[in-house]
């Protein structure tokens, strides 16, 4: 038996999603998911050096340590690269918009 909490846990465990399209490319479920929108509340384990550079970070910016966790675990899955992330970055910082 899994020690996770989640009751649907089991059903979709061993499924393999590799091959899945992002939500945002099925439209149906985008509009459900916009539809119902929200946020969950998990419980994880990050190493320590990690959480206090994102809290850094966070401090610096201005923001909530959990906004950026939420944005880099968005950009993960939606399939975003650090290489992509740096590009973006810079050409943000390069030609910011007006």
């Amino acid at each position: 038996m899994s020690s996770n909490s989640d009751p649907l846990y089991e059903q979709y465990a061993d499924m393999d999603f590799t091959d899945a399209m992002p939500v945002a490319e099925v439209p149906a479920l985008a509009k459900l998911q916009a539809e119902r929108g929200g946020t969950s509340t998990v419980t994880l384990r990050v190493d320590s050096a990690i959480l206090a550079t994102i809290k850094a970070r966070a401090e610096i910016s201005g923001t909530d340590y959990r906004v950026l966790i939420n944005a880099a675990l968005r950009r993960f899955v939606e399939g975003q690269t650090s290489m992509q992330v740096v590009r973006e970055t810079i050409r943000d910082k390069l030609h910011p918009q007006t």
